[in-house]
């Protein structure tokens, strides 16, 4: 690949909206935007109120993107977690680590994370992830 900027687009997360893409690769770098917990295929959010399901999904949305650009989890540098309340933190980050032990070979490097709290765009939205990669 060359270092021109490309847009990353696959039907295994969802559509990204009006002004961004779901990732960009230049060069070995690949940034995939802040994904949320929506079914690929219709868009709709789900598991209302189940922030370990909702950080699932999320993260499968993220992994569909980075898959995309030619990369995988073992590839991911950093995640960055948003959530809407402290209170999510132990659910949100169970289901992250049954993700990184599923997807991250036991003596691999385990990526960086930062973890935020913040309000989200969308009201069902309790987790939000993004992530980059080095391909």
């Amino acid at each position: 690949m060359t270092d021109e900027k490309t847009e990353i687009r696959t039907d295994g997360a969802p559509a990204p909206a009006w002004l961004f893409s779901q990732g960009v690769r230049k060069g070995p770098i690949l940034q995939v935007s802040g994904q949320g917990p929506q079914d690929p295929a219709t868009g709709e959010y789900v598991h209302p109120g189940d922030v370990k399901a909702q950080t699932r999904r999320t993260l499968e949305n993220v992994k569909a993107i980075v898959e995309a650009g030619g990369a995988t989890v073992e590839d991911v540098v950093m995640f960055r977690v948003y959530l809407t309340t402290r209170a999510h933190f132990a659910a949100m980050n169970e289901a992250y680590a049954e993700f990184i032990a599923e997807n991250v070979r036991a003596d691999g490097v385990k990526p960086c994370r930062t973890t935020v709290f913040v309000e989200l765009p969308q009201e069902p939205m309790l987790v939000e992830i993004d992530a980059m990669a080095v391909v």
